[in-house]
């Protein structure tokens, strides 16, 4: 009888040792390694080919090259060097591989910092006014500042005015009553009757302006409600006289009330005798055409802010004798002019 070497006793929880103690470590393949626990171990043989131990070395590389492409897509987080890595990883026909990036179209920021932009935005704060007196009717614009109502514009749109009627963009109107006037720096605040909800503009800094600047004008010129022009900033800082006199007198001695309001410049005088009574500030000059109606409108940045309220405008007569268009010169009075006399309009005085 053949003598058997003495069984060592087993573990329940663990399968039997080999007879024969395995030679070394057994390396099946590159990258993977299996140190048995003890004794020598002949080769195994090879296995049949599509049985089960052929699929598990390639399941084991699977697994061995999608950890390290998940690395590779982790590190690519910090540096886009590691994405070539990735592709190469990723090759191999047996692994399933991340669809590549589509070059979407560009979505449009919309209309922002556009004329078309500045005018949807702001003409709803855009306002056409009417004043009436004994003397005549004038016609402006005006730019609302409070949703109940507060609305500046010049001086010299509702001066002498015993009604002042305002249309809004969509067509209400109001009745407004006259806050505060400031005719040394050409300005007024009215504020209507029993409104609320109204959409106010957003005050810029003047201050922050250069010339060459795009600028949009909003403006009521001859009446026609919300008119929108664009043009540039030509100068800073113009010296503009207007008159001081009041409005009702200077539209009663008008012979073409399409003239608009007289004002010097460069020592000349334009739209007809300022008086004596005068008063000298400092305009932004610009090429946006203005007209007989602007005044007291919006000159706007292309965020849409109120850099400047419109206040004087050449418009030169034609030889026929009836007023003719704008030739882009215009003015306007800077809109930190008009932050500082807030207060002072609101109390209802001026200088």
């Amino acid at each position: 009888m053949t003598d058997f070497p003495e069984q060592q006793p087993q573990h329940p929880s663990y399968p039997p040792r080999p007879p024969y103690d395995p030679a070394g470590p057994l390396t099946p393949e590159p990258g993977t390694t299996i140190w048995p626990s003890g004794g020598h171990v002949p080769p195994p043989a090879p296995p049949a080919p599509g049985s089960a131990a052929t699929s598990a070395p390639r399941h084991r590389a699977r697994r061995g090259v999608g950890l390290m492409a998940a690395v590779a897509i982790a590190a690519a987080a910090i540096g886009g060097g590691t994405a070539t890595v990735v592709e190469r990883l990723t090759s191999d026909s047996t692994v399933a591989t991340a669809p590549s990036a589509v070059n979407g179209t560009t979505v449009s920021s919309g209309t922002t910092g556009t004329v078309t932009g500045v005018a949807q935005a702001v003409s709803p704060s855009i306002v056409e006014i009417s004043a009436s007196s004994n003397s005549g009717q004038s016609t402006g614009s005006g730019v609302i500042i409070t949703s109940d109502g507060e609305i500046v514009t010049n001086n010299h749109v509702i001066s002498g005015a015993s009604q002042v009627t305002v249309r809004l963009s969509d067509g209400k109107t109001y009745q407004a009553s006259v806050v505060g006037t400031d005719p040394a720096k050409d300005l007024a605040l009215i504020k209507l009757q029993g409104a609320s909800g109204l959409k106010a503009a957003t005050l810029g800094d003047s201050d922050d302006l250069r010339v060459g600047d795009q600028v949009v004008a909003i403006g009521s010129p001859e009446g026609l409600t919300g008119t929108v022009t664009s043009g540039i900033v030509s100068a800073l800082d113009r010296d503009v006289t207007v008159a001081k006199d009041d409005g009702g007198q200077q539209r009663q001695q008008q012979s073409d009330p399409r003239q608009g309001w007289p004002f010097e410049f460069g020592g000349q005088q334009f739209n007809g005798d300022t008086g004596s009574s005068k008063t000298t500030y400092k305009a932004i000059q610009t090429d946006a055409s203005l007209n007989p109606g602007n005044s007291g409108g919006a000159l706007i940045n292309m965020k849409g802010q109120i850099i400047g309220i419109n206040s004087a405008m050449y418009s030169p007569s034609s030889s026929g004798g009836s007023a003719a268009g704008s030739v882009g010169l215009g003015f306007a009075i800077p809109v930190n002019t008009l932050k500082a006399d807030l207060d002072t309009l609101r109390a209802g005085g001026g200088s």
